[in-house]
């Protein structure tokens, strides 16, 4: 279970040495408390740069990659569907901006440097992070969250682009699979930015936002210990709990050996099928291998991993039986 809990405590983006933060009394339980369904009004920013002034092509026509607007539609269904309904997005405004983005050093690629870096020409540069702090300025962000018009942004990049795949700000922020936003403070309420890449497709946004989960989910629970964590209960794999497994990781399925191997026949016992009847977890378990998840592929595999995530009535412990209900909304952590 040691290696259990310093995966827990890496979602945290804790250190051994850190000492936990105080958090507000838990609400009382309730058997009948609703499941809520909660939609987030997303900005879209989609960075797509014209290589071609003449022509006016953009980078996404040239590599032949993925239209955003797809894959915003086709997450956005996913998401319903793993979610029992609960999850749900709306687009309230897509801004394409037809150029690269400024790096954190004030660097900005031209279409023929870029070029060059993907034909593997030349390296791509150093520091590769881009400038959220020029981001959040542009678009207005912390005013328009503040202002609840939006609750998240989704910026859409390609390779080298520099995004985290999740990362939060706003006051109360925390680690969100990267380090918290930088000057964010003075915004009232939490939010997300999400990076995805259109060069990638469906199966990876899901992997971002699956990471996403992961840490909102470990700072929901953790002033939980024992069997009362149920997050920790969740993410058990039968590397680091033989026997013991439930659904896993993200990273790593009931009977992973490292990560992203999603394809292995080897049996293992695991009581993941008691998570479709949450809150009850009684059941016996039974063997399952990599046919359960897709052989292998990406996609199948996170789907599978987000319809065990609870949905249903009630509260215990504090924490409601919906689990989206945080995932979608980090402000509702810790109420």
């Amino acid at each position: 279970m040691n290696a259990l809990q310093d995966f827990f405590n890496r979602l945290l983006g804790r250190n051994k040495t850190d000492v936990p933060v105080p958090v507000p009394a838990p609400l009382p339980d309730n058997l009948d408390e609703p499941a809520q369904i909660v939609t987030l009004k997303v900005l879209a920013i989609i960075y797509d740069p014209i290589l071609d002034a003449a022509s006016g092509e953009k980078l996404s026509q040239r590599m032949n990659w993925n239209r955003p607007e797809d894959l915003e539609t086709a997450f956005a269904s996913e998401l319903i569907e793993v979610s029992g309904g609960m999850a749900r997005i709306q687009i309230v405004q897509r801004v394409e901006v037809n150029e690269f983005p400024d790096l954190i050093d004030g660097f900005r690629y031209t279409p023929a440097a870029y070029l060059d870096v993907l034909r593997g020409v030349s390296q791509p540069h150093k520091p590769t992070d881009i400038d959220y702090q020029k981001i959040l300025s542009r678009h207005r962000i912390l005013q328009r969250v503040s202002r609840a018009e939006i609750d998240e942004v989704w910026i859409f990049g390609f390779p080298y682009a520099g995004l985290y795949e999740s990362t939060m700000g706003g006051k109360g922020a925390f680690w969100c699979n990267a380090p918290i936003l930088k000057n964010t403070q003075s915004c009232p309420r939490r939010f997300v930015v999400m990076g995805f890449n259109y060069e990638r497709g469906v199966g990876e946004m899901m992997e971002s936002f699956g990471h996403r989960a992961e840490s909102i989910l470990a700072k929901t629970f953790e002033r939980l210990s024992g069997e009362a964590n149920l997050w920790l209960r969740f993410i058990r794999y039968d590397k680091v709990t033989p026997g013991k497994a439930e659904v896993g990781t993200i990273h790593f399925a009931p009977n992973s050996e490292y990560d992203y191997d999603w394809n292995n026949p080897r049996k293992v016992h695991s009581f993941c099928d008691n998570w479709y009847t949450f809150p009850d977890l009684s059941g016996p378990g039974r063997l399952v291998n990599a046919s359960e998840w897709g052989n292998g592929d990406l996609r199948l595999h996170h789907r599978w991993w987000f319809k065990h995530i609870p949905h249903v009535a009630g509260r215990q412990n504090g924490i409601h039986n919906n689990w989206w209900w945080y995932i979608m909304d980090a402000n509702n952590v810790g109420r």
